[in-house]
């Protein structure tokens, strides 16, 4: 049997992934590359730090759930799955999602976790998500902080976009990416922490964007979608196969179901491979926006009171889909410390503050969005 591994590596953290299928491993390197640094590596070497053996194997995955249900084990929803959990007395932790038939085996103490299913696909979506985790719980111990915000670069200034969801994050980030140069950091969260220098370094968060139907038709990206999908290709998968059909006829009426938009979800490196977007894997924050989106208005500056407030920041239910059943983050919370959250906050609060609203035509909006970063 051939193994194959690739090491994951954002600012000093640092996670290795192993698997016996090599479209798991293949499947982070495409994941996390564009935005962090993920390479091929030599699985022999593998000795000391976080290593995430995730392996094809049925009988693996049986031998796991049996333990699971033979031992005293409570429940969660994890990644949107019934989880079943037992925790021994020397701190591992085995997990169970009998309707993805997936098992996690997690050591804490040593950081060694390891993933089993049948599928090869639900391994490398599983993998890739353990990974970001592990990576997250080594950035948070570190001092870094989660934002719940779109982040782009251009000549040394990085501009953080705040607010609800619907309120405009993604649309900034992909017009002025899209439209007027910038380099894509991030779609809808960063990592933040303090320097000392007094400036707030930004990283990337990995991950599939959402990006609605008609946006994708107003920013004109939806031809190189369907070129793309002409030729074979596919967006990610856990897209709603709803979204799929519809890209595919080219409908672009937005969808909806129970109040809640269906949107593309997009590889982090399909923004450069499908959409001749720039990303850029790092930044120092130089302002900080706050849009708003009202159809049929002209795209307006107003003054903001807006400040970041504890929503701004990725704790609690806005992460509940993904508690750390594993303890990945060793006891430091989603968001971070109360001291690496405070420290960003007040030095993002001296930064210039840019309150807006845009309206749904993207040429109007990008000529705003050019003078206003601009001035």
């Amino acid at each position: 049997m051939t193994i194959t591994a690739t090491r994951i590596t954002a600012d000093q953290a640092s996670v290795h992934v192993l698997s016996n299928d090599p479209a798991v491993t293949s499947w982070s390197t495409r994941y996390f590359g564009p935005w962090w640094t993920a390479a091929d590596t030599d699985p022999t070497t593998l000795c000391a730090g976080t290593v995430i053996a995730a392996n094809v194997d049925l009988d693996a995955y049986q031998r796991l759930e049996d333990h699971v249900r033979n031992h005293p084990h409570t429940s969660s929803q994890y990644a949107k799955a019934d989880t079943l959990i037992a925790t021994a007395d020397d701190g591992t932790i085995t997990a169970v999602s009998p309707t993805e038939q997936l098992a996690y085996l997690s050591d804490p103490s040593t950081g060694r976790v390891k993933v089993a299913g049948p599928d090869a696909l639900q391994v490398s979506l599983a993998t890739a998500r353990i990974a970001r985790d592990a990576v997250r719980g080594q950035l948070l111990r570190a001092g870094w902080t989660v934002l719940h915000a779109s982040a782009v670069v251009r000549d040394g200034q990085t501009l953080l976009s705040f607010g609800d969801k619907g309120s405009g994050k993604t649309t900034t980030a992909l017009i002025l990416a899209a439209r007027e140069g910038w380099e894509l950091l991030a779609n809808d969260r960063v990592f933040a922490r303090a320097d000392a220098a007094g400036n707030v370094r930004i990283l990337p968060w990995p991950s599939a964007a959402a990006i609605g139907l008609g946006l994708l038709s107003s920013l004109g990206l939806y031809e190189k979608v369907s070129a793309h999908l002409a030729a074979g290709e596919a967006l990610h998968p856990t897209q709603d196969d709803r979204v799929t059909a519809a890209l595919h006829d080219g409908d672009l009426t937005p969808l909806w179901d129970r109040g809640r938009e269906l949107k593309a979800q997009v590889f982090p490196d399909q923004f450069a491979a499908w959409f001749d977007l720039t990303l850029a894997t790092e930044g120092a924050a130089t302002a900080l926006l706050f849009p708003q989106i009202v159809a049929g208005t002209e795209p307006t500056a107003h003054r903001t009171s807006r400040t970041l407030e504890g929503a701004d920041f990725m704790q609690g239910a806005t992460e509940d889909r993904y508690p750390d059943i594993l303890g990945l983050a060793h006891g430091v919370t989603i968001g971070g410390t109360t001291t690496a959250r405070d420290s960003v906050q007040e030095l993002l609060g001296q930064l210039p503050h840019h309150g807006f609203t845009l309206s749904h035509d993207p040429a109007q909006s990008a000529a705003f969005l050019a003078k206003l970063t601009t001035t």
